[in-house]
């Protein structure tokens, strides 16, 4: 049975971002919901100061939080072990929000995609308005609408419901990797069957220490990071001792 997860290279991260774009592009989420995203930390006392950047998603956990507490089963399992969630179940009582202790799932407050529903001009006679424009190229809501995104889920998740990643599930049944994976230009993000010994994340976990994030939790997370980044270098040294 394929267990699908990601591995997080953050030697190869360069915090740029592509996999937020990405994300958002193929899956149509409005301002403000991110299905990846990053945390940033800066630590250290100047001048020896780190950048950190993690990047993250919905986890995939086994033992799955969000899962426990839908009172609807809107959030499930699938086979695969991706964390899935039907808005049509969906009764938009965030338990599954306040549960997940990643702080991955999102809710939409209010009517998706605002900015592109406007028609208000900005120059009366000369611009159009943004709904014209999203019109104007056949978009659904916005002109950069994804079709493809419709083919296990809405296109684009209705007020009153909460929304989250779902490993990309309808390019999964075509046999594409997630968005996010395609979109990072330093091959960053690495996807595959964790339950196949020769795929590209069994052979990295095997050959790298990894952590996931709040391990102790127990929820068994299928995001997995290795290695870190570190570009500094310093003068070479056996130390002193005086």
């Amino acid at each position: 049975m394929t267990k699908w997860a990601m591995v997080i290279d953050h030697q190869k991260c360069v915090g740029c971002g592509a996999c937020i774009i990405g994300c958002k592009t193929e899956n149509n989420t409005p301002e403000g919901i991110y299905w990846s995203y990053k945390i940033t930390e800066t630590v250290g006392t100047f001048p020896s100061v780190r950048y950190h950047y993690i990047p993250t998603l919905c986890n995939h956990c086994d033992n799955a939080p969000c899962v426990r507490g839908c009172p609807t089963k809107a959030l499930h399992k699938t086979e695969d072990g991706i964390t899935m969630h039907d808005p049509d179940k969906c009764i938009g009582c965030k338990y599954c929000m306040f549960n997940c202790p990643y702080g991955v799932i999102y809710f939409n407050w209010r009517k998706p995609h605002p900015e592109w529903r406007s028609q208000e001009v900005l120059i009366e006679g000369c611009t159009s308005s943004a709904q014209e424009m999203a019109d104007k190229v056949k978009g659904r809501v916005t002109p950069y609408y994804n079709p493809e995104r419709e083919s296990t889920l809405d296109g684009i998740r209705p007020k009153g419901v909460v929304e989250k990643c779902t490993f990309c599930d309808h390019r999964l049944k075509k046999g594409l990797l997630p968005a996010c994976v395609e979109a990072c230009p330093a091959d960053a993000r690495i996807f595959g069957d964790l339950n196949n010994p020769s795929s590209a994340v069994s052979r990295l976990l095997g050959k790298y220490r990894s952590y996931r994030l709040k391990e102790h939790l127990g929820t068994s997370p299928k995001v997995f990071y290795i290695r870190s980044f570190n570009p500094g270098a310093y003068i070479q040294t056996k130390g002193e001792v005086s």
